[in-house]
């Protein structure tokens, strides 16, 4: 009986799920749906969103690449960034054809369906909104920070806490498909991801936080291996955990933990950004939520969820 997976996320952590839920589909007889932010504001998505008016790609391009049956070549080449800068400098090739799909398309979901079927993507992968919104959070001390890219590299104290994050329009609709996948999952997975640019956001757009709090599937947050400075500066197991449960107004059925210490040159690589690994204050709760921890690292930098040990981990738990 075909199980189904919706992942929600963006970023690398994202992309590194979904690796390893395709190893392992095959297997389980998984249909995986990947809903992916539409909050992205930096680098070469944010330069073709403004001069376009297109879709931030960055992260829904990563998933796709990630999820293609295409020869290597040819997943390379789309991930290819030009050098430089200038007016190709720092763009990728598939940000760019997604660009010109748009165009010639009329939608990003439209898009984003070409691109999947130009590289053999059996999955689904779609946007979490097809509207162009903006990302803004409030801090502690009130003030008021405005796109994604300035929060993910922050221009403010980074020891200062978000207070609350919103999406500008607020009334922005889910991209066709979004609820009635979620609706329909065997196991809905959160992250791993920046908490507020790449999770959050996607819980932001009206009727999403609400469609996974109704699902009858498994909720499972991926905890972040380590904190980051700025967004996550400080947090703990347990801050990602209820930040996560009072957006979603539900409790998470599972929270996947890395217990495995890093290596000392990881450690003092993060050291330098102050940022360190996410300390696991959490325990099972006998009628709900449940805490796995495990050696989930790949070795080196960065420091990366492994996609084999992740999949299959998701998968024990259909």
């Amino acid at each position: 009986m075909n199980r189904k997976v919706v992942t929600i996320g963006g970023g690398a952590g994202q992309s590194q799920v979904l690796a390893g839920l395709k190893r392992v589909k095959e297997l389980k007889d998984l249909g995986v749906t990947a809903i992916v932010t539409a909050a992205d504001s930096g680098g070469s998505s944010g330069r073709l969103r403004d001069e376009f008016g297109v879709h931030p790609w960055g992260d829904i391009l990563r998933c796709i690449v990630g999820l293609s049956d295409a020869p290597g070549e040819l997943r390379e080449l789309f991930l290819y960034r030009f050098p430089g800068a200038g007016s190709l400098g720092q763009h990728t090739v598939g940000n760019i054809i997604l660009t010109a799909l748009n165009q010639l398309k009329g939608s990003s979901l439209d898009a984003v369906m070409t691109m999947c079927h130009l590289l053999h993507v059996r999955e689904m992968v779609l946007p979490v909104t097809e509207a162009s919104v903006t990302l803004c959070a409030r801090l502690e001390d009130g003030t008021v920070v405005r796109g994604e890219h300035n929060i993910d590299v922050p221009q403010y104290d980074p020891r200062l806490r978000i207070k609350e994050v919103w999406l500008d329009p607020p009334d922005c609709n889910p991209a066709p498909g979004v609820l009635l996948s979620i609706a329909s999952a065997d196991l809905i997975v959160l992250g791993p991801g920046d908490l507020y640019t790449s999770i959050l956001p996607n819980l932001l757009v009206p009727g999403v936080a609400r469609a996974v709090s109704q699902a009858h599937g498994k909720k499972v947050f991926i905890c972040n291996l380590m904190t980051k400075f700025g967004e996550t500066h400080a947090f703990k197991a347990s801050d990602f955990v209820h930040l996560l449960e009072a957006h979603l107004g539900t409790k998470l059925d599972f929270i996947i933990c890395n217990s495995a210490a890093p290596a000392a040159e990881v450690l003092a690589k993060y050291r330098s950004e102050q940022a360190f690994p996410v300390e696991i204050d959490l325990e099972s709760e006998p009628d709900h939520r449940q805490i796995i921890g495990t050696d989930l690292l790949t070795p080196g930098l960065p420091a990366r969820h492994d996609p084999a040990k992740l999949g299959l981990l998701l998968a024990a738990l259909l």
